[in-house]
């Protein structure tokens, strides 16, 4: 499982801002997917800015992931990026693993793909069905990722792309952004 991390911290600082635009009411229909929910960090954040438990479905790939969320009682499914989802959602998040492959770093809750930018890449692609009209992705990634086939498609999908922050970590920077349906 991924422990939180600076992304992790980011990310949820992100989805607070994000979160707290809205009048209680309006946080009362939000629909959220916390997709690669991980340790679940981003959901808890989602339920204290005032979501309900029960409007938020947490998805990851790994069965022991599956296993730590659902003992926290969060509404969870196990699904490769879309595949097990089929409904709609006003906010999906998403942490991805963004680096490239290395010698060094094979793991699937890090490594994106050979390049780093082959799982946001398919998970854009699959999003778009999976957002409602207006529906919002926060996505994080890092300098280390190859943006260039992300903004092709981002524009290809009639995305339209924010960037929310940005955060130099050691050797890296990272970013988290808005990307609009």
């Amino acid at each position: 499982m991924y422990n939180p991390a600076e992304d992790s911290f980011l990310l949820s600082e992100q989805i607070k801002l994000y979160l707290s635009k809205f009048s209680k009411p309006q946080l009362s229909s939000i629909h959220v997917l916390d997709m690669g929910s991980g340790s679940g960090i981003q959901a808890k954040t989602c339920i204290k800015s005032g979501i309900s438990k029960k409007n938020i479905l947490c998805s990851d790939i790994d069965s022991e992931v599956i296993k730590h969320l659902k003992s926290k009682k969060l509404i969870t499914i196990k699904s490769n990026l879309f595949k097990n989802i089929k409904q709609k959602f006003d906010l999906i998040i998403f942490n991805p693993p963004y680096l490239p492959e290395s010698e060094h770093d094979k793991q699937k809750d890090t490594t994106g793909g050979k390049q780093g930018d082959e799982t946001i890449i398919k998970f854009l692609k699959q999003a778009k069905s999976h957002l409602e009209k207006k529906g919002k992705i926060l996505l994080l990634t890092s300098s280390f990722t190859p943006m260039k086939k992300i903004n092709q498609l981002i524009k290809k999908l009639n995305y339209k792309k924010i960037k929310l922050t940005e955060k130099n970590i050691f050797f890296e920077k990272l970013y988290v952004w808005e990307i609009i349906n």
